[in-house]
């Protein structure tokens, strides 16, 4: 193999690894940055840790959660502890 075919072997491994780990990361966090973006007060939400609740206040990267039917249980947490959003019906 000649020096042409190293250089096809190693642009055919950079080209390997894009598609492999580079490009479906930033689709994810894309996705997550749409996510963000649409959520609202009032919205139903899932926590990286699990409970479910809703947002009754917001501010740039932070939400007031409340979990469950006490209305006492509100816990302030960052946006991006936030992994599932459901819009309310109306």
């Amino acid at each position: 193999m000649g020096t042409a075919g190293w250089v096809l072997y190693f642009v055919f491994i950079i080209g390997l690894m894009y598609f492999i780990a580079i490009r479906p990361q930033q689709k994810e966090k894309k996705k997550m940055q749409e996510l963000m973006a649409g959520v609202a007060v009032g919205d139903s939400v899932l926590t990286s840790s699990g409970f479910y609740g809703v947002i009754i206040d917001m501010t740039d990267d932070t939400v007031i959660v409340e979990f469950g039917s006490n209305k006492n249980c509100r816990i302030p947490m960052r946006k991006d502890a936030i992994v599932q959003v459901e819009k309310p019906e109306l």
